[in-house]
């Protein structure tokens, strides 16, 4: 059921994150990602990356924690939104509010760390529902996985330290229904 939920963000388990711009161009050409994650790029690059995007067909997510020369404020969402940005992952669920008020998709970033982290992220989404929530690291244990979904019922995608398509496979197998990848080698998986 969730990866029905999330077929706006891949068309398997894999999205493709991309770090540099040969990783972006390269994903683009992936008929196989509905969207991509952007974890590069600043005020100035980001308008002409967007319009790439859209010719492509794809939705591109902008991780606005690591977009550099935009407030992390009501105006830098304003503008973002304004600038054609339709999709957007943050670890600040104050400002995926405001994304989704502009009309945005909007995945929150959650580190899982400990329980205490665990109990944090449930208690942030009781008051705020993301249209998908990425875990990290992708390694996390299914039982927390599981606890997480119970509680919020939002899509959970896993992140950060995959390394191989077994470390795909296992996210997957812990309750994940899509993973964000980083190394090209794994987008075709």
């Amino acid at each position: 059921m969730q990866l029905q939920q999330l077929t706006w963000l891949c068309a398997g388990h894999v999205i493709p994150a991309c770090r540099t711009e040969a990783d972006f161009a390269c994903a683009l050409r992936l008929p196989e990602a509905p969207s991509l994650i952007l974890l590069f790029g600043d005020i100035n690059t980001l308008p002409e990356l967007l319009q790439r995007a859209n010719a492509a067909g794809k939705l591109l997510l902008v991780h606005l924690d690591l977009l550099e020369g935009v407030g992390r404020d009501k105006a830098g969402i304003a503008f973002l939104a304004k600038l054609g940005v339709k999709g957007l992952i943050t670890t600040k669920p104050q400002l995926g509010k405001l994304a989704r008020q502009e009309g945005m998709r909007v995945i929150q970033r959650m580190f899982l760390v400990d329980s205490e982290s665990l109990r944090t992220g449930i208690r942030i989404l009781k008051g705020f529902r993301p249209d998908a929530i990425e875990a990290l690291p992708a390694s996390t244990p299914a039982s927390v996985l599981a606890e997480l979904k119970e509680a919020t019922d939002v899509p959970i995608m896993a992140g950060g330290l995959v390394r191989s398509a077994d470390d795909v496979r296992q996210a997957v197998a812990n309750g994940a229904c899509a993973v964000s990848v980083s190394l090209r080698q794994l987008w075709n998986i």
